[in-house]
């Protein structure tokens, strides 16, 4: 199990939600040796995975949406894992909605979005895909609640996400 000094945990918590969560990710990403592989996912839990597919997918979609995040690879591990359903569970619920729907896209346009693209070609794929467009701005909308929820959970539950030592 991924241990964090509590310290660091209660730090964190005071500067905002979104910091407390990031002390979580950053030591998986830590353990992970800095991304997530095929060689490594078995380091973590599935709680675990699913606060890091949700830093994934918070980073990628608040600086270029849905098309960014899957041009950065990241598609298949949000979308093909229990995310989604994860977060349900977690209580984010809204979110959860998003990521199914987002999948259904994904999975209809999957090599055609994970195809390595020129720069020209990425940008023109914000047009193509404007079906994210809708999904983005509702996430947006509900982000801030939906974040509070994840880290109230984390909160509640923190023996499932890591070992907080003394």
């Amino acid at each position: 199990m991924i241990q964090i000094p509590e310290q660091k945990i209660v730090e964190a918590a005071e500067k905002g939600m979104d910091e407390f969560l990031k002390v979580f990710t950053d030591a998986y990403l830590t353990e992970l040796g800095g991304d997530i592989t095929a060689e490594n996912m078995d380091k973590l839990n599935g709680y675990q995975h699913t606060l890091l597919a949700f830093r994934f997918f918070t980073d990628n979609v608040r600086e270029g949406g849905f098309v960014q995040l899957i041009q950065n690879g990241y598609g298949g591990y949000v979308f093909d894992n229990p995310t989604a359903k994860a977060l349900k569970l977690m209580g984010a619920k809204g979110l959860s909605k998003i990521l199914y729907k987002a999948k259904e896209i994904y999975d209809t346009h999957r090599d055609e979005l994970e195809r390595d693209t020129t720069e020209e070609e990425f940008m023109a794929m914000y047009e193509k895909f404007e079906q994210f467009d809708e999904l983005e701005e509702k996430y947006m909308e509900i982000e801030e609640e939906q974040t509070a929820i994840i880290a109230e959970y984390v909160d509640e539950n923190m023996e499932d996400f890591a070992e907080v030592v003394k």
